[in-house]
């Protein structure tokens, strides 16, 4: 879709135009759902998800100001639904609460050293790996690994301290990295 036949979507949209609103989710919905998914426990979770960030998009596209980049308001849209919806079923997770700060550039030196034992694993590998986290540590890797949040910002959203935030990332990636040994047996 050019980007004039995306703005005539939005303008239907606007005026709560049902084929606008039909292509536009189409046009959307690939990319949108493979957000919500690496935030959802399962599949129904992220259509939840996926539905009610679609929902707040059509009720608030009037806001958009054409100068940015309408995938990247979008996207966060759904981001922000998919962090309201963990908050609303935060008590249902089991956020680990030591404090502990792993020494997260010791991973990266490891990967570095063992680089080419890694070289057969694929994009889709590390999101099924990542599939397999609890929602507290997928949460944090997301936020943090993803879309590019402090640990001070992920710590202020999920409203948990900081030293959960990096102890929980630390544990998500050494969590990844064992179902990816695992599965390829790489260990």
């Amino acid at each position: 879709m050019t980007k004039e036949e995306l703005n005539e979507v939005i303008n239907l949209c606007i005026k709560k135009e049902k084929k606008g609103q039909e292509l536009f989710f189409k046009h959307f919905y690939g990319k949108m759902m493979a957000v919500c998914s690496r935030y959802a426990r399962d599949r129904d979770e992220a259509q939840d998800i996926l539905q009610d960030a679609f929902m707040k998009v059509f009720d608030n596209l009037q806001k958009y100001e054409v100068t940015g980049s309408i995938e990247g308001w979008v996207r966060r849209i759904f981001v922000n639904t998919a962090i309201d919806h963990y908050r609303k079923q935060k008590n249902k997770f089991n956020i680990e609460e030591d404090g502990r700060i792993e020494d997260e550039d010791s991973y990266y030196n490891e990967l570095e050293q063992n680089d080419s034992k890694y070289s057969k694993i694929k994009p889709t590998d590390i999101t099924d790996a990542m599939e397999q986290l609890s929602p507290a540590y997928k949460m944090v890797f997301n936020l943090y690994a993803i879309e590019n949040y402090t640990h001070q910002e992920v710590a202020e959203i999920l409203d948990i301290n900081i030293g959960t935030s990096k102890s929980n990332y630390a544990k998500a990636k050494q969590k990844v990295r064992e179902i990816l040994e695992k599965k390829f047996h790489l260990a």
